[in-house]
């Protein structure tokens, strides 16, 4: 079992660094001493590797979802991270790389994640309502059964997204940059432009109601 000393870590998710000092785990190993419960930030501060790994090997000290509310990860590099039904309600995602991550069951309501690239991602059952994804990147993001009432997607790339049986209620997708033939052929046309906008958030709202 893992014990992680917090003044040990020296790793900065904001940098990009996802090292971990593999003296102190291989240290804490040899000591046999088990995981202590530890706050989720302290753990996530510490890189996406030692993330995922705690999320993995220790399910049985995350008695509740890992509570990241508020938390401030804005432009910090979260390629491939293990977010599954976290709490992360009004958290500050702005312009964060969350490439790849895992956010199935997430809760993500009312959070910033203006900018934020979330291609590839799964979102399947996400509670995105009151979410901002102004400009986000979602391209062949999963939305499946997601939540997005009244979350405002105006701006964002949906190209390849999802949104199969994902709850529309008052969501916003004016100007959102649709991947339809139709609206890259009338870009210089603002008029034509916003009647494909609001043709595509139409066909929207019909495949999900499908």
């Amino acid at each position: 079992m893992i014990v992680v000393r917090v003044e040990e870590i020296s790793c900065c998710i904001r940098k990009g660094s996802t090292n971990v000092n593999r003296s102190i785990v291989a240290e804490n190993e040899q000591r046999g001493n088990p995981m202590t419960y530890q706050k989720p930030s302290t753990i996530l501060a510490s890189g996406n590797v030692l993330w995922n790994t705690w999320r993995r090997d220790f399910p049985d000290v995350q008695a509740f979802e890992p509570d990241l509310h508020t938390v401030d990860l804005h432009q910090a590099h979260l390629q491939g991270i293990d977010f599954h039904e976290a709490d992360l309600t009004e958290a500050d995602l702005r312009e964060a790389d969350l490439r790849g991550a895992d956010l199935r069951g997430a809760d993500l309501r009312h959070a910033n994640l203006r900018g934020a690239d979330l291609s590839d991602a799964k979102l399947q059952k996400a509670h995105l309502r009151g979410a901002d994804l102004r400009d986000a990147k979602l391209c062949r993001a999963d939305l499946q059964r997601a939540d997005l009432s009244n979350a405002d997607l105006r701006g964002a790339d949906l190209s390849g997204a999802d949104f199969t049986k994902a709850l529309l209620d008052q969501t916003q997708f004016d100007e959102v940059k649709t991947p339809t033939q139709d609206a890259r052929a009338v870009n210089h046309d603002p008029r034509l432009e916003e009647e494909a906008q609001r043709l595509a958030a139409l066909a929207l709202h019909a495949a999900v109601a499908a």
